[in-house]
Formats: C-alpha cells, sequence, structure tokens
C-alpha cells in the first residue's frame, strides 16, 4: 500500500461546520479537482468532500503512522 496523503488544515473560512483548524485530513486523489485548485479531503464519516486547497498544507508522516492513522479513519 503506498501512503495516503494528509493535509494540515490551516483556516476553516467559509466552512466553519466543516473544517477544523490544525486538523489532519486524509487526502484522495483527484486530479479533476487539482486543476481547479481544490482537494478531497475525507471527514469523520468516512465521506469525501472537496475543498479549497488554499485552506490545507500537505504534511508527510512516517509511513507507520501514515497507515496507523489511516486505519483509524476505516
Amino acid at each position: 500500500m503506498s501512503d495516503p496523503a494528509f493535509w494540515l488544515c490551516v483556516s476553516n473560512a467559509d466552512y466553519e461546520v466543516s473544517l477544523e483548524p490544525r486538523k489532519v485530513y486524509e487526502g484522495m486523489p483527484d486530479p479533476e479537482a487539482q486543476k481547479l485548485g481544490m482537494i478531497r479531503v475525507i471527514d469523520e464519516s468516512g465521506e469525501d468532500y472537496l475543498f479549497p486547497a488554499s485552506l490545507f498544507l500537505p504534511i508527510a508522516l512516517p509511513h507507520d503512522v501514515a497507515v496507523a492513522v489511516h486505519r483509524l479513519a476505516v
């Protein structure tokens, strides 16, 4: 399994109900969304949603941490 992408929420402007600043979200590949400046992230319900990429910073986790976080979300 390759490591999933993770994103740190740095702002929840216009998405106060949906996003928590300083929280790490797991991302899903979505090339079409990226072309529009958006990213797809998975929330606590396991559903994925599109948000402006400007609200996040990509973060790299050590492999074993990434796997553990991914398993906790499933």
